[in-house]
This record gives structure tokens, C-alpha cells and sequence, in this order.
């Protein structure tokens, strides 16, 4: 009761008012949640009206006016005037997360993978637990319902994880994500002024940026509970040393790719059918994907991207088999080329609308201008902060436990976890380094976190 107090406390920080649909979301999968477990014969249509309910709550809020313009766009084009009511909507934080975790809960009774909750405080907690009520992870009931039912004491060995969590979060939002926006924002905010090598820089860096973004918040959020004693599911694995566009989105906000892969690809039949609805159910997935992202074109062209990417993937795996990558040059042409693509795409996901994706793409290939433009001390900052994400991102995929260094005909291994060192004393100063260049070199100045705005 505390915690629900607590979660409902946070959200109302934002905007009061809104409170009551984090409330009435909750309170329709609950009821719905309880009446297709207790009339199975009626499941299907309870079903319906419970997610035609919640996301008539989504729809309304988020995408009523992106709808209704282009509905007016279309109809003036053809020559036909009409008008639409113009309702002043403040679009709530957060709304696209909980609502998807409240459908994914009401699916899942559906297809009897957990019992319905019956205790209603309980379950109201899982739709509006605060580390990850505004930007996720979107968690799953079968993970996160059952720790709520357990009693949970202060734990020194959770507090610590979850505070090293929290930490190397910080970092990554003050030190990599907003420091890198500084450059990006002002290339990106008047592009006209810009050169070709400018975007192209202002585009690497906003690639690092949005991970750093929401990656960090993340792990902030599981950091946070995990001080509480509960487990949050992993959202991020290092995307970008992927080595195809398929492992990209096994390993890139994980929690909403595989939502959408459990409740949305395989509902439209997944693989289990001919492969060329396989491929269209792929093209369906990220258009989807693409507009829960945001009410504009460029997000959907984002998302067909990125299914285009899948499309092309599955067509050469299909035809000319799975690649070996058994030899490291393999291995780095896969990740650059990856990270080249997901780049690309990247840069309708950051521009205000389609126009000026289409711009800048333009002024890109143009390959004309000097390399970068701005602050020195911004792109130094920047740039160092991305060397030691870097550095500890290879460091966790190719040497998690350690190197081997040889010195003439002597081998000696050096361990590489120093965070993760069992000894205090070097835990402590690990803690205390990364805190000072947090507080040092970190943008302390409150940027908003860029998955606030779905």
C-alpha cells in the first residue's frame, strides 16, 4: 500500500489530473481481467472491449490530432471542407507504457499464461510501480506480480547492485546522452546553417545519444528497484555491436520489441505461416512499432525502415543461407554495417517531421562543408564521455571476465571488472571516480528524457 501510495504520489507530481487514467486503465483490465477468468465463454469479447477501452484512452491523447489533420489534409485535397473539433490535449507521460503493460496483462489471461490478480491494490501497483511507470521497461505480469506478493527486507547486496545500476545510469544520461545533445541539437534545430559533415557527426552522435537516453534510464529505474528488492527486466544489451538488423532488436528496448513480438507479430500469425505473410506481418510489426513511437510520418517511415531492413535480412537468410562471421574482420563489417543502417534510420526518428529527415538526407550526400561546427570544449567532453562508453560496452561483450597479456614467453591475466571487484576498497574508489566525473563533466542543467514525449 505504501508503494502504490508512493507510485500515485510520483505521477501526480507531473500533472494531478491524470492520475485518473493511470487509474482507470487499471481499474478496466482489472475487472476485465477477472470476468474472462470467470466466464471463459465470454473471454473473447471481454477481451475486445478491454483493450478497445484502453486504447481508445492511447488514441484520444495521442493520436486524435495527428489523425484528424490528416484527415483534413486528405479531404481538402480532394476538395471537400470539413472541420474537426481543435481539443487542447496535454499528452500524459507515459501513457504508451502503461497502457501496454496493462493490454499485455489482459492478453496473457486471455491465453491463460498467468491467473488474474485478485487482489485490486496489488494489481494497481503493477501498472503504476514508479521506477518504471513513465518510460519502462513495459513489464510483464508473470515477472513483476508475483515479487509484490513477497516481503522484502533491506538487502546490502541489492542495494549495492542496484545502486552501481543507478550510477553508471547517471552517466549515461548526464555525461553521454546530454552532453552529446548539446552538439546534436544545434545541428539538428537549424540544419540550414549546417554542413554535410556536420550532420553526419550531429547523426553518429544522436545515435549514441538516444542510447545513452533511454539506455540510462533503464538502468536507472532498475537500479532503483532493485535497492527495493525487486527485479526489473534487462531493456538494453548493447545494440549497436549487433551483428544484423535481427539482433539489433533482440538486444534495443527489449521489453517493447518483444512485446511487440509476442502480442502483435505472433497474433498475426508470426512464422507459422507462408513466408511472404511471414514478411508482411514483419512490415505490419514496425509500422506499428514506429507510430507507438509518436504521432508523426517520420516515425512511421522510421518504423518501415527498420521492417524494410527485416524484410531484406530474412530474404537473404531464406535464399543464400546464415552468415558464418566466424573471423573477427566478418564480425566488424557486420557491426559497422548494422550500426551504418540503424544510423541512417535514426535520423527520421530525431528530425521534427518528414521535410526535414528528407533535407537532411539531402545535405548528407552532399559531402560538402567543414567536419564539425560548435564548442570545442562540448565536442571534447562529449567525445571522451563516448570513449569510456565505448571501451566499457567491448569490454562487456569481449572480455567480461578479463584479458591475457603476454610478456615474452609469461602470460598474466588482468581482470577488467573493477565495479563488479569483490575487494571494498576498490569498489568504493570505482564508485567515488565515476560519481566525481558525473558531478565534473556531466550537462547538470535537467534535459527531459527524450521517451518522456511517448
Amino acid at each position: 500500500m505504501f508503494l502504490l501510495a508512493a507510485s500515485y504520489f510520483f505521477y501526480m507530481n507531473w500533472e494531478p489530473f491524470y492520475a485518473l487514467l493511470i487509474l482507470t486503465s487499471t481499474v478496466i483490465t482489472y475487472v476485465c481481467g477477472n470476468l474472462m477468468e470467470k466466464y471463459p465463454d465470454k473471454k473473447r469479447i471481454l477481451l475486445v472491449l478491454c483493450l478497445l477501452l484502453n486504447f481508445s484512452i492511447l488514441f484520444f491523447f495521442k493520436y486524435y490530432h495527428f489523425v484528424t489533420d490528416n484527415i483534413f489534409a486528405l479531404l481538402s485535397y480532394c476538395g471537400i471542407r470539413v472541420g474537426f473539433p481543435q481539443i487542447k490535449i496535454l499528452l500524459p507521460v507515459g501513457i504508451s507504457f502503461y497502457i501496454f503493460q496493462a493490454a499485455g496483462y489482459s492478453i496473457d489471461i486471455y491465453r491463460k499464461t498467468i491467473k488474474a490478480e485478485k487482489d485490486f491494490f496489488t494489481y494497481a501497483l503493477f501498472v503504476s510501480f514508479f521506477p518504471q511507470l513513465v518510460a519502462g521497461p513495459i513489464e510483464r505480469a508473470k515477472n513483476l506480480l508475483p515479487q509484490f506478493h513477497s516481503f522484502h527486507r533491506f538487502s546490502y547486496d541489492n542495494f549495492s547492485s542496484g545502486a552501481k545500476m543507478m550510477l553508471w545510469g547517471y552517466f549515461l544520461k548526464l555525461c553521454v546522452a546530454d552532453r552529446l545533445a548539446e552538439y546534436t541539437d544545434s545541428v539538428y534545430n537549424n540544419m540550414q546553417m549546417h554542413s554535410s559533415f556536420s550532420l553526419i557527426v550531429a547523426t553518429i552522435f544522436f545515435t549514441f545519444q538516444i542510447y545513452g537516453d533511454f539506455a540510462g534510464y533503464s538502468l536507472i529505474a532498475k537500479g532503483c528497484a532493485k535497492c527495493l528488492g525487486y527485479e526489473l527486466m534487462e531493456n538494453f544489451r548493447r545494440p549497436y555491436l549487433s551483428l544484423n538488423v535481427k539482433e539489433f532488436w533482440k538486444r534495443w528496448h527489449i521489453s517493447l520489441s518483444s512485446w511487440f513480438q509476442d502480442y502483435v507479430y505472433i497474433s498475426l500469425g508470426g512464422n507459422r505461416i507462408n513466408f511472404v505473410r511471414t514478411l508482411f506481418n514483419l512490415l505490419i510489426t514496425f509500422l506499428i512499432s514506429g507510430l507507438w513511437h509518436g504521432a508523426s510520418w517520420n516515425f512511421v517511415m522510421w518504423g518501415l525502415i527498420h521492417g524494410v531492413y527485416l524484410i531484406i535480412y530474412n530474404v537473404i537468410i531464406k535464399f543464400c543461407g546464415s552468415p558464418a562471421y566466424k573471423t573477427k574482420t566478418s564480425k566488424a563489417f557486420g557491426i559497422l554495417i548494422t550500426f551504418v543502417a540503424v544510423s541512417f534510420a535514426w535520423i527520421f526518428f530525431r528530425s521534427d517531421n518528414m521535410n526535414d529527415a528528407i533535407y537532411a538526407i539531402k545535405e548528407i550526400f552532399a559531402f560538402k562543408g567543414e567536419l564539425f561546427t560548435g564548442s570545442k570544449t562540448v565536442m571534447l567532453l562529449s567525445v571522451t564521455s563516448l570513449c569510456i562508453l565505448i571501451a566499457k560496452s567491448l569490454k562487456d561483450e569481449f572480455f567480461p571476465y578479463g584479458i591475457s597479456l603476454r610478456f615474452g614467453t609469461k602470460k598474466i591475466a588482468v581482470s577488467t571488472k573493477i565495479l563488479d571487484n569483490p575487494h571494498p576498497a576498490v569498489k568504493i574508489c570505482a564508485f567515488v571516480l565515476l560519481t566525481c566525473y558525473i558531478l565534473l563533466f556531466g550537462a547538470l542543467d535537467s534535459h527531459q528524457f527524450i521517451y518522456f514525449q511517448f
